[in-house]
């Protein structure tokens, strides 16, 4: 076997996936308990530190992340680091203060100036046990302060996705106290680190005069700039590769002056961030192509980097972790209750104003940031890193159980700044169609196929359009999502369609970590008669019906119809697959709403064994069952009984002689099945020509579905 050389670059790789493997996999456990995915990366890198691989198992950390490769670790988290703090300045938007300045800065600065204080009475408590000698006493106490008045902006606004607060007064008011904070706290860390690194007072003032030199420099002749720049990009041909190369090249000289200046590189790429425009695409297209490789890949090096340099077996005898546990309180008591009481004399009540408190003392990623510089420059000891990891670690974990407390979902639902939707159904309990839209390209033949199962005009009937997007750590794409905007939501295809076709709908929309859950418990409110699903090109690719549907399907008390769209444009011809099943009844109620429906006709094929065509049986006494009395207004009805072996063979003979839709339950029979889709025959599904509506039953199909 040749020689394998294990290089510098070979050992890197190694790392880096050793890192996200854990992290992701740790992320799954986090999300479970409602904590935010950073909580999960931090973690990560604790794991993968001194703190437990170094402990059980010195050997296997030693190979891992010899100390002579942690300089190029570092240099690589950085670089992401750098990344990261220039899409945070993108995020930061003024109009997130709108009508809400004066709230917002006597909290945020209140936040911050408590916890300060508290921070720099405990050095002055900390300094003689906890503090190196040549540590000057001012650059420790600033920077215990600071540490202590961190929120963590990105986390913050997940937690408020999560919760489905960004759209309540609490989440408006914290969002905004939290930009307001995060700018604040990055001036402040400018100034301390101005502070650390210089040789005395008057070389800090120096530092400070050159540092707001380079921001009004950026503010007045590169802002400017960037504005004509977005301005081009949005009239133009978007954000071409030699554009993204002009602002990652900006991006870097921001980062190397304030580098040079003192203040740090991570405080030039918040800067330039900033101050970029944030109308047009010009930001949101510089999130798009930056964000994944940035949080995915670079970020949880930083963490890991972190959790490398924690460890927690410093914190060895009681009266450490009592002066950690001191350290929590303290941390907790000036952001809390600071924010709390801030919040209070505001105008907001006790409940209102202690859920601010609570949203303002996360700190998470901002914190970690601010404690390696911190333990970079010299300023903390690796003890006292340590202990305010685990401080942060503690106060973000916190947030969401107490919040879901102090705020629970009754108070949430009373506070929203938009009134919800009432689900509630009219007593007479009409026949409901529940539509779910994943994306913009299915919503027009969804609008087809539900216009057609609400039968005859003057049948009950009402249809729901349902939206579920995924929580962001980006606060301004929350804030565009509650900002109602129909041309921009993946409704507006099926919600034109639907004009088209004089058809009404009631569009909801929502955030949501578990969609399956959440499609079922809307479904269950709203007394759904069909839950309508669109399939996606993976099912017949796959063989599974994965993910979402799945989950939908096991759940739903409801029938399921999954929808495979071929260019559905009319319901005027319908062809239903029959065997039988409680799947095929399903089937068999929804194919008589659209027999209903003028100038529609429908072909229910009736496959049987060989040799059985003529002998009475449980199907046929169905099927005599629904349509023993069609109604006038209904096109032909045409019952066709087909022995076959074969039954995919069947029904794929009967869907090549021109049908609009195909409608089938959810049985081996057709190659569906609940949890698989079967390899040997999804022809059925591959190989029609026509639109499918496949249905899957509920244990009681007769009183889930109201014909």
């Amino acid at each position: 076997m040749p020689h394998l050389e294990f290089s510098a670059l070979t050992l890197l790789l190694v790392q880096i996936a050793a890192i996200v493997l854990v992290s992701r996999a740790l992320g799954f456990a986090t999300r479970w308990l409602g904590q935010p995915l950073v909580m999960a990366e931090v973690l990560a890198g604790i794991l993968l530190g001194p703190s437990l691989l170094g402990w059980i198992w010195p050997e296997a950390m030693a190979a891992l992340f010899p100390t002579n490769s942690l300089p190029m670790l570092k240099m690589l988290s950085q670089v992401g680091l750098v990344l990261f703090m220039f899409l945070i300045g993108l995020e930061f938007d003024p109009k997130l203060l709108k009508g809400r300045t004066y709230t917002s800065i006597m909290i945020s600065h209140t936040s911050i100036v408590v916890p300060f204080g508290l921070g720099a009475a405990a050095a002055w408590w900390l300094d003689a046990a906890y503090s190196s000698p040549e540590v000057p006493f001012l650059s420790f106490l600033l920077f215990l302060g600071v540490s202590m008045s961190v929120t963590a902006f990105p986390v913050l606004a997940r937690i408020l996705s999560e919760r489905r607060l960004l759209n309540s007064r609490v989440g408006a008011i914290t969002i905004a106290c939290a930009a307001i904070d995060d700018v604040t706290a990055w001036c402040l860390l400018a100034f301390v680190v101005a502070v650390a690194r210089s040789q005395g007072l008057v070389q800090a003032l120096w530092t400070t005069a050159m540092a707001i030199g380079f921001v009004l420099a950026m503010l007045l002749f590169l802002r400017p700039f960037l504005g004509r720049l977005g301005a081009r990009v949005a009239s133009r041909d978007g954000l071409t590769p030699t554009l993204v190369a002009i602002i990652l090249l900006l991006l870097i000289a921001s980062s190397t002056v304030t580098e040079l200046i003192g203040i740090h590189a991570l405080f030039g790429a918040f800067l330039f961030g900033a101050i970029l425009p944030k109308d047009g695409k010009l930001a949101d297209t510089l999130v798009e192509k930056l964000e994944t490789v940035s949080v995915v890949l670079f970020l949880p090096l930083f963490f890991a980097y972190s959790g490398l340099r924690t460890q927690i077996g410093l914190i060895r005898e009681p009266n450490d972790w009592l002066v950690t546990s001191a350290l929590i309180a303290l941390a907790t008591l000036g952001k809390f209750g600071g924010s709390a009481v801030a919040a209070r004399l505001t105008g907001l009540r006790w409940r209102e104003a202690s859920a601010v408190g609570i949203l303002m003392n996360t700190r998470g990623l901002m914190e970690l940031i601010v404690l390696n510089i911190g333990l970079d420059l010299g300023v903390i000891s690796p003890t006292v890193f340590t202990m305010l990891v685990l401080m942060a670690l503690v106060t973000t974990f916190a947030t969401t159980p107490i919040l879901g407390w102090v705020y629970p979902d009754q108070e949430l639902a009373r506070d929203r700044l938009v009134p919800p939707v009432n689900l509630a159904p009219p007593a007479s309990e009409p026949f409901s169609v529940m539509v779910c839209v994943s994306n913009q390209t299915a919503g027009p033949g969804l609008a087809t196929l539900s216009a057609a199962l609400m039968g005859k005009r003057d049948q009950p009937a009402r249809l729901y359009a349902l939206h579920l997007w995924r929580p962001s750590d980006r606060p301004s794409v929350e804030q565009r999502r509650n900002v109602p905007d129909p041309d921009a939501s993946p409704l507006a295809p099926l919600l034109n369609q639907a004009q088209i076709l004089m058809l009404d709908v009631q569009p909801l929309s929502f955030v949501s970590s578990a969609p399956a859950t959440d499609i079922c418990r809307t479904a269950e409110e709203m007394r759904a008669s069909l839950i309508l699903l669109g399939a996606h090109k993976p099912l017949l690719l796959e063989g599974t019906l994965g993910g979402t549907v799945r989950e939908v399907i096991e759940n739903a008390r409801s029938p399921v119809g999954v929808f495979i769209d071929r260019g559905l444009k009319k319901v005027s011809r319908v062809l239903l697959a029959y065997a039988g099943s409680a799947e095929d009844l399903a089937a068999l109620h929804l194919a008589q709403r659209l027999a209903s429906a003028p100038g529609t006709s429908l072909t229910l094929l009736h496959v049987v064994p060989p040799g059985t065509a003529m002998r009475p049986g449980k199907g046929r006494t169905q099927i005599d069952d629904v349509f023993s009395e069609p109604s006038a207004d209904a096109g032909a009805i045409r019952v066709h009984v087909v022995e076959h072996a074969s039954p995919p063979d069947a029904v794929l003979e009967e869907a090549r002689r021109g049908y609009d839709l195909l409608l089938l339950g959810m049985r081996s029979e057709w190659g569906l099945e609940t949890n698989l889709v079967s390899l040997r025959k999804q022809r059925v599904l591959a190989e029609v020509p026509v639109s499918i509506l496949a249905i899957h039953s509920p244990s009681d199909p007769m009183a889930a579905v109201q014909a």
